[in-house]
């Protein structure tokens, strides 16, 4: 079944992912736009109001937070506009030192949060204190600390066992009070995270109901928290994802420094070795331990310590199966949730079986930031450059889904590529940052172009084009009497007469109301 997000009214969560049941990739980075399910965010656009009642005996829900969010994105393909501001709600709880958490979804890009209390009309203003995008958690603050009078932190638990029962909290859809619902903890297994898009992490299925608006509030089991509601699958009743412990605790790790850096990758892609004969030609002991490494990404510290077709059999303190899973707390899952144990900047023993020997091996892990492109982007607003009516801005993800919910065949098949393909299939080619004509803001100076909008750039006077960077330096420093634009994949090319160029920009930024000419 296909699924899609329900947030996208609010948000436009629609993205790429890809299961990672049929594909052992301990890199998170590569994603096919032709995926197998796109988990949608638990959000809803709805201004919450009045008060809220549960029943007086129970203790959890005084703890458990409304959060209404006003929040606006930019524009993506004339990106120095934003969006209309959208007003949407979710859920949150309060935790230790006075902070409550929720979801990244629900506060994202935000101009205004306001949290209510259980049961007090009284809005409060909040802020982001930190926010993790690729695991989907944020944590915030009242400005005024009042708002805490009274209310019980709530603890975190472990992780549950599959079959064990759950209490999902939260303000949901269809009313304006709190709302609890019970399931039974269905499934533990790596996930598709619908918030950032290219990453997975490990998430919990239950059959609790865990509807728009549920995002961010607490799951409950044994008075402790074990899990985070955020997203859900469309089509499909009684069934809903929370966020388990492990994900939470490297969260707060993470930020014990002040700052949070995200989840590291592995920078490497393992396939199942369940081959015999393969086995036997590598002198490989056994039949139930070791995946074999099939590709690794350019990243100078992996390279450095593994290599292609070494097997690794262990990751830390887990046996790596052959089929590319590890035991983790009684749940067999995919190898990635040994790397992402890891924080930023720290490292993982590793066991492998390289040319017919054991060799034990230290790698380096980090934040991976060069293919968040193919995700979707928060806090940064895009890059841009407008030259006489051109507009060049990144190619990414966000960008596009401007060509609408099915922008994976409605886009060119050349921007699929370059943002899903090439990097993988020819590395040396890859650029930084791919460049796109966004769009032509029309003038008499480039009446005459053919190429309008939507295309790849390739090259300007002869300089390629790996970044915006590079297409200003080729606008500025060649003083040919024409700029030559070549664009991919069959490398047409437009001319503009520099002189009227120059001439034209200062006004065709003031008459479509573009502030500057750029943003770097």
């Amino acid at each position: 079944m296909r699924a899609r997000s329900i947030a996208t009214e609010a948000k436009d969560h629609d993205r790429p992912a890809k299961s990672l049941r049929n594909l052992l990739v301990l890199d998170h980075s590569e994603r096919s736009p032709h995926f197998a399910i796109v988990l949608r965010t638990i959000l809803i656009l709805l201004l919450f109001s009045g008060s809220c009642s549960f029943a007086s005996g129970a203790e959890p829900e005084k703890s458990v937070i409304q959060i209404i969010c006003a929040s606006q994105q930019p524009v993506w393909d004339a990106p120095w506009r934003f969006d209309s501001v959208r007003r949407a709600g979710g859920s949150g709880f309060v935790i230790k030192g006075k902070r409550i958490m929720t979801n990244a979804h629900v506060v994202s890009w935000d101009r205004q949060i306001l949290v209510k209390r259980y049961q007090d009309p009284r809005p409060y203003v909040a802020k982001v204190r930190f926010i993790g995008n690729d695991c989907d958690l944020a944590l915030l603050e009242v400005e005024d600390e009042t708002f805490f009078d009274g209310l019980e932190a709530l603890n975190f638990g472990e992780l549950p066992k599959v079959r064990s029962t759950v209490v999902t909290y939260g303000y949901p859809a269809g009313g304006e009070q709190i709302s609890y619902t019970r399931g039974v903890v269905s499934r533990i297994e790596m996930q598709g995270y619908a918030h950032i898009g290219n990453r997975s992490y490990l998430g919990v299925q239950t059959d609790a109901a865990i509807n728009p608006g549920n995002s961010g509030g607490p799951v409950i089991q044994d008075d402790n928290v074990v899990g985070v509601a955020f997203q859900g699958i469309s089509g499909l009743e009684n069934t809903g994802f929370f966020i388990p412990p492990p994900v939470i605790n490297h969260f707060f790790k993470d930020i014990e420094d002040g700052t949070y850096d995200g989840f590291p990758q592995a920078g490497i892609r393992l396939v199942a070795l369940q081959n015999p004969a393969y086995r036997r030609s590598l002198k490989l002991a056994g039949e139930d331990l070791g995946a074999r490494v099939d590709s690794i990404l350019p990243i100078p510290s992996t390279q450095q310590v593994l290599k292609e077709e070494d097997v690794i059999v262990k990751i830390g303190p887990y046996p790596l199966g052959s089929d590319g899973t590890i035991l983790y707390q009684g749940n067999r899952l995919n190898g990635a949730m040994a790397f992402q144990e890891a924080q930023h900047g720290g490292s993982i023993p590793l066991k492998l079986w390289r040319k017919g020997e054991e060799v034990d091996v230290s790698l380096p892990v980090y934040v991976y930031q060069e293919d968040r492109s193919v995700g979707n982007q928060y806090g940064a607003l895009p890059r841009y450059y407008v030259y006489a009516g051109l507009v060049f801005t990144t190619l990414s993800l966000d960008f596009m889904k401007t060509f609408g919910r099915n922008w994976a065949d409605a886009a060119n098949a050349e921007l699929v590529y370059e943002l899903y393909y090439r990097r993988h299939e020819f590395p040396n080619e890859t650029r930084s940052e791919p460049i796109i004509m966004a769009a032509v803001l029309a003038d008499p100076v480039n009446a005459n172009l053919t190429v309008r909008s939507r295309t790849l750039v390739d090259r300007i006077n002869g300089i390629r084009i790996t970044n915006l960077e590079d297409v200003i330096k080729a606008f500025d420093t060649v003083k040919n009497d024409q700029h030559v634009i070549e664009y991919l994949p069959n490398h047409s090319f437009e001319c503009l007469d520099r002189a009227e160029a120059d001439k034209a920009n200062l006004n065709i930024l003031k008459t479509y109301g573009v502030p500057k000419d750029r943003r770097l």
